[in-house]
């Protein structure tokens, strides 16, 4: 975990392995590979082992332990688990009945025409 030491929230211990295993392989596709983590991984790491297709995760301790010692992840659980997100933090989709609106998708559609693009 390198969070405290580069001040970057997004550093936990697992993005930052996976972080390291794509540019050592050249790849953003993890797949095959299985992630040890010494606690089970946060949403964000969660995620993140998701979109590099990682084939499974490993974990020593689990959620509720790693609470009982002061890294309670709680909140964001409950924020993908309820309809209550808003009181965290707001997230919304832009009104797209906005005379606007096509500039809003214009990136989406440039990506769309692209021979070079490589989707993942």
């Amino acid at each position: 975990n390198r969070v405290t030491a580069t001040n970057d929230p997004t550093a936990h211990a697992e993005v930052t392995a996976i972080r390291r295993a794509c540019s050592e392989l050249g790849t953003f596709d993890l797949s095959g590979a299985t992630l040890y983590t010494s606690c089970e991984p946060c949403p964000m790491c969660l995620a993140s082992a998701l979109w590099a297709r990682v084939e499974r995760v490993v974990f020593a301790a689990d959620r509720h332990d790693a609470a009982s010692v002061g890294f309670d992840d709680a909140v964001f659980y409950d924020y993908f688990e309820n309809d209550q997100r808003d009181a965290l933090m707001p997230v919304g989709k832009m009104d797209l009945t906005d005379p606007h609106a096509p500039a809003f998708l214009e990136p989406f559609n440039t990506w769309n025409t692209l021979d070079s693009r490589i989707d993942y």
